[in-house]
């Protein structure tokens, strides 16, 4: 097994003595493995993604935020705090496979806040992401099963799924949105692309 540890960036952005926006990133680095040529790759990779959403929440969002800012206070309104939470889920990490999943958090103001996902699946051994058609290379037909397993999970109790959710799993699938557990591959789906905002992101065993 991989040994991980979490590093994590947080600091709060103050405007006119006020607090408008704070960020807390959490991001894998490796400490140890067997496959040591892949450790600096693997490390590289997810420091450069934290750090760009750094670069991101220190300039665009609270260029952003001061604005927010001076238009609530100058109307009246509730003052917003801008939040920035990047977090991280390792789930599957043995021998030369390692797989994980980001879920980045953003409140801009509003009603709620929006999460995106996002996820990496490492072949450390050859120091590679591995696609999702990889592990169906003797079934050229394999998107077909994909989507009947995922259609057949969301029969089970659709109400929690917009009515047409067959045509918007084919419209919104990505390949590249799973991960690898102990027991199958996850696919996931973003907010609002087959489901409502409180069904929150749905993953599928398949």
């Amino acid at each position: 097994m991989n040994r991980i540890e979490t590093i994590k960036l947080e600091k709060n952005l103050f405007y006119k003595d006020a607090l408008v926006l704070k960020y807390s990133i959490s991001y894998p680095k490796i400490t140890y493995s067997d496959y040591s040529n892949c450790i600096e790759c693997f490390n590289i990779y997810n420091e450069s993604i934290a750090l760009e959403l750094r670069r991101k929440a220190e300039n665009e969002l609270f260029t952003e935020a001061k604005e927010l800012y001076d238009y609530n206070s100058s109307h009246g309104y509730p003052i917003m705090t801008y939040e920035v939470i990047l977090d991280f889920n390792i789930t599957y990490n043995f021998d030369n496979l390692l797989s994980l999943y980001y879920d980045e958090y953003l409140f801009s103001g509003g009603a709620h806040g929006n999460t995106i996902r996002s996820s990496q699946n490492w072949d450390l051994l050859n120091c590679c992401q591995i696609p999702f058609y990889s592990f169906w290379n003797d079934n050229p037909y394999f998107l077909i099963d994909v989507f009947k397993s995922i259609n057949a999970q969301i029969a089970k109790n659709p109400e929690y799924y917009f009515d047409n959710y067959c045509e918007l799993v084919l419209e919104t699938f990505n390949p590249e949105s799973y991960y690898i557990t102990p027991n199958c591959l996850t696919v996931f789906f973003q907010q609002y692309d087959i489901a409502p905002y409180s069904s929150g992101i749905q993953t599928f065993c398949v």
